[in-house]
């Protein structure tokens, strides 16, 4: 055998060394299962991550809280509050009765109390308008009820 050959020879064994070296410790190497591991405490992560996480959110936060009221009611104003609710609410339920025919459906017509007058207009198909205007300023609102 001339030296090139046992060169190739001896190159061939390394070769073979190799792979089979290789598929030994691709053997070796086993899979295993992966686990989820949470990083926020709320879910089971490391309590240590709290601060870190905090502080991060903190940083990006746009949101800005409103600015708290600068006056607050004193109980005078607050029971004159609930007194003019209490007073509108039955203003309301006075106004609702007039307007309301046998069965409490409402019927076509008008009513008027103190301030506002309230207009009942039949548009055809079982849709009622209802429009509501304030006497001293004139301003109105309406609404419709029934129909599709």
């Amino acid at each position: 055998m001339t030296p090139i050959d046992n060169r190739r020879r001896a190159a061939g064994w390394a070769l073979a060394a190799l792979c089979l070296l290789g598929v030994g410790a691709a053997n070796c190497a086993a899979a295993t299962e992966l686990v989820y591991v949470p990083t926020n405490p709320a879910f089971g992560g490391n309590p240590l991550n709290a601060n870190g996480l905090l502080n991060a959110a903190q940083a990006t936060n746009k949101h800005k809280e409103p600015a708290a009221a600068s006056t607050k009611q004193s109980s005078l104003e607050q029971f004159t509050d609930l007194l003019e609710r209490s007073v509108l609410s039955q203003l309301s339920a006075a106004a609702t009765s007039g307007i309301m025919g046998s069965g409490g459906k409402l019927r076509p017509g008008s009513v008027e109390t103190g301030n506002f007058r309230i207009d009942i207009v039949d548009a055809g198909g079982g849709v009622l308008v209802i429009t509501t205007t304030d006497k001293s300023t004139g301003a109105s609102t309406s609404f419709q009820v029934g129909g599709q």
